[in-house]
């Protein structure tokens, strides 16, 4: 394989995709959350906004495993020249479990769900926490990269390479 020197169209478009997908999974979990109790209570609150965060997920679970099959056969460019060990590995496990919780929380939310797991349903929650610290994380290394560094790291996100 050659040198990646920067992300594809593909690659970008899932990357922010995934992104407003995310925003509508979370602004749409209180719904979902009302649902699984009402389920849960021999009631069917299952409404059109709890169906939007199902199918939602199931779009990003998709999108995710796309963009993985597209990252192992394009691969993705190297880090930035002038990193050091520590942040490049904090870079590396952060990208690695963002991928990892990608697929994992809509799976177990899947598989609370239609299996009608509980456990599920909890991992599916704690896994959304460490989710949004993970995304936290992403972006305070992007932040740092375009802001203290001025490495031109976000540009690989903005445009084609």
């Amino acid at each position: 394989m050659s040198e990646v020197t920067g992300y594809s169209r593909a690659q970008i478009a899932l990357h922010w995709g995934i992104l407003l997908l995310l925003g509508v999974s979370y602004f749409s979990s209180d719904a979902m959350k009302s649902a699984w109790s009402a389920f849960h209570n021999g009631r069917d609150a299952f409404g059109t906004v709890a169906a939007a965060h199902l199918w939602v997920g199931v779009a990003i679970l998709v999108l995710a495993l796309a963009r993985v099959a597209l990252r192992l056969s394009r691969g993705a460019p190297a880090l930035p020249a002038g990193g050091s060990k520590v942040t490049d590995t904090i870079a590396k496990l952060t990208h690695l479990g963002l991928y990892a919780i990608l697929l994992l929380i809509p799976t177990s939310g899947l598989v609370a769900w239609f299996g009608a797991v509980d456990l599920a349903g909890e991992a599916h929650e704690v896994m959304f926490n460490l989710g949004v610290a993970l995304v936290v994380l992403h972006v305070a290394g992007a932040v740092y990269h375009q802001f203290v560094l001025k490495d031109g790291l976000i540009e690989r996100m903005r445009r084609p390479g």
